[in-house]
């Protein structure tokens, strides 16, 4: 279960199209062929490439809960994502695969474990 019971006011804000990682195939291309990073909450598996401006792709297992609370969990990592992206290095692909320990934590908890693994990628 998810454990979303009350009410936040969070303002969501969303990638750019030109932002996102779309095929299926490059998408599982990053996931199988590329290293990658892991904390308690997020896993980041990151390719390099020409382009100097990063793409992004999410991905949430359906074992974390519902899709209300899977949804959730994207679109606050989306805000993250959109908050901190100047921070990524650029020249790369990121897929940020959600884990289930999300569901536990707080907005500002999952933030501040996106930015460990950022400073660990430069």
């Amino acid at each position: 279960m998810c454990g979303f019971f009350a009410i936040e006011e969070e303002v969501w804000i969303t990638l750019k199209k030109k932002e996102i990682v779309r095929y299926e195939r490059e998408f599982n291309d990053i996931i199988k062929n590329s290293p990658f990073i892991k904390n308690k909450a997020f896993v980041i598996y990151i390719r390099k490439k020409k382009i100097s401006k990063p793409h992004f792709g999410l991905a949430i297992s359906k074992k974390t809960g519902n899709a209300v609370c899977r949804n959730k969990l994207k679109r606050r990592t989306r805000a993250i994502i959109d908050e901190i992206k100047e921070s990524f290095p650029k020249e790369r692909d990121y897929i940020i695969m959600i884990k289930r320990r999300c569901v536990e934590l707080s907005f500002i908890e999952m933030r501040e474990a996106l930015i460990e693994l950022i400073k660990e990628i430069k």
